[in-house]
């Protein structure tokens, strides 16, 4: 999983889906519509019965998807790796759509441990994530997800079952049912693309603007500590004093102890583990969504504390 969850920060892949599961590598292209007529329809599409996180029973097509504009992922909630860094990532999306979230655009988490994740669980879930409206968590018989996950190309393409829940991909399918339009994204991508792909590649007859060569933007070189940040922390952290998920990271170089700081960066669950009493601290205050181990090297975390002391730097300047 965690080799995973670096590939996808990473290199943030876009995939345009078949719904077979076969992808193609398009990066940028336009989503993928079915033609009239086709057999990705109403009886494509498992008609799952699901719960949501207030018990109410729902069906997929008939009432989550059907003329829809929505995206779909899935979690489990003592998932403490890649599903707290995708949801993170749905809130700051839900934030970029603003009002249009419950009418023009939904969200459906879907957990993949319903044997565990019971209404009342997810209720507690979507509240520390602060889901608003539109932005639906399910439950449901772990044969029907599974077989939903299939369908959907979000499961294993080897043909093997998976052995154990960390196993599960890191993607957001994204869909216009009416239209016939379906693109599959990374999580990790920036919100601002993510909000273009919702709020407009999907609405119908949408066309990819052509845009001159010499008008093309070129975007500013990153450092390494800012592509590690903006790939692996931006999801939950801002860089002002804005608190997200977790803490607004403004001075936080300056105020903490150096050392503290690079070992919380490194191994945050393992610092949990131990108990320290600042960490446990910030675990409480936060909602208890555990900071992800990235596994990054003591160069990497000098990384991430050098941009963050150059931002600090820059904002002095101003």
């Amino acid at each position: 999983m965690n080799a995973m969850i670096v590939r996808a920060s990473s290199k943030a892949l876009t995939f345009l889906i078949l719904l077979t599961g076969l992808a193609a590598n398009l990066v940028g292209s336009p989503a993928w519509a079915a033609y009239t007529g086709s057999a990705w329809g109403a009886n494509y599409f498992p008609n799952i019965e699901l719960v949501t996180q207030d018990g109410k029973k729902v069906h997929l097509y008939d009432d989550l998807i059907k003329n829809k504009v929505f995206a779909i992922n899935f979690i489990y909630t003592r998932c403490t790796e890649s599903c707290p860094l995708e949801s993170a990532a749905l809130r700051n999306l839900q934030q970029a759509l603003g009002d249009r979230m419950g009418k023009d655009v939904f969200f459906y988490s879907i957990s993949i441990d319903g044997d565990r994740d019971n209404p009342a669980e997810l209720k507690d879930y979507s509240a520390k994530f602060k889901a608003g409206p539109g932005w639906i968590f399910l439950t449901g018989r772990p044969e029907d997800v599974t077989l939903l996950r299939q369908k959907l190309g979000m499961y294993r393409d080897d043909g093997q079952a998976e052995t154990s829940l960390s196993e599960h991909g890191i993607s957001i399918l994204m869909g216009n049912e009416k239209a016939g339009q379906w693109i599959k994204r990374s999580p990790f991508e920036e919100t601002r693309a993510l909000a273009r792909v919702l709020g407009t590649r999907l609405l119908p007859n949408y066309v990819v603007p052509a845009v001159a060569h010499k008008e093309a933007i070129r975007a500013p070189a990153q450092s390494v500590g800012e592509k590690l940040f903006r790939s692996n922390c931006e999801a939950c952290h801002s860089t002002g004093s804005e608190d997200g998920i977790g803490p607004g990271l403004a001075g936080v170089v300056g105020h903490r102890d150096r050392a503290w700081l690079k070992q919380w960066i490194k191994e945050p669950d393992q610092m949990i583990a131990r108990k320290d009493p600042t960490a446990i601290a910030l675990y409480q205050q936060y909602k208890q969504i555990p900071m992800p181990n990235f596994h990054l090297t003591d160069n990497d975390v000098e990384s991430v504390i050098a941009f963050l002391e150059a931002n600090e730097s820059r904002i002095a300047k101003k």
